[in-house]
């Protein structure tokens, strides 16, 4: 199953940062596929309209920013 959406996270001066997402999970975990060996096949997350984040099925651009770091361990709460 797909799933997308946006994250908001406060800045810290009174600004937001936006992380979209589009995220393909799965009803059970993949030893072979899921991230950490969970639920979560594919994942993607834009900044600003940069890529900063994607994982299918393998890490091919792992989080290295504040804001795509704090949206990848959400996602994972909730999808993995």
């Amino acid at each position: 199953m797909w799933s997308e959406g946006s994250i908001a996270e406060p800045s810290g001066d009174g600004t937001y940062t936006v992380c979209k997402y589009r995220v393909k999970h799965f009803d059970e975990p993949s030893e072979a596929y899921g991230i950490d060996g969970g639920r979560i096949s594919k994942l993607t997350i834009t900044v600003n309209g940069e890529m900063t984040l994607n994982y299918d099925r393998g890490w091919d651009i792992e989080p290295e920013d504040e804001a795509s770091q704090l949206a990848y361990a959400i996602l994972l709460k909730e999808f993995n």
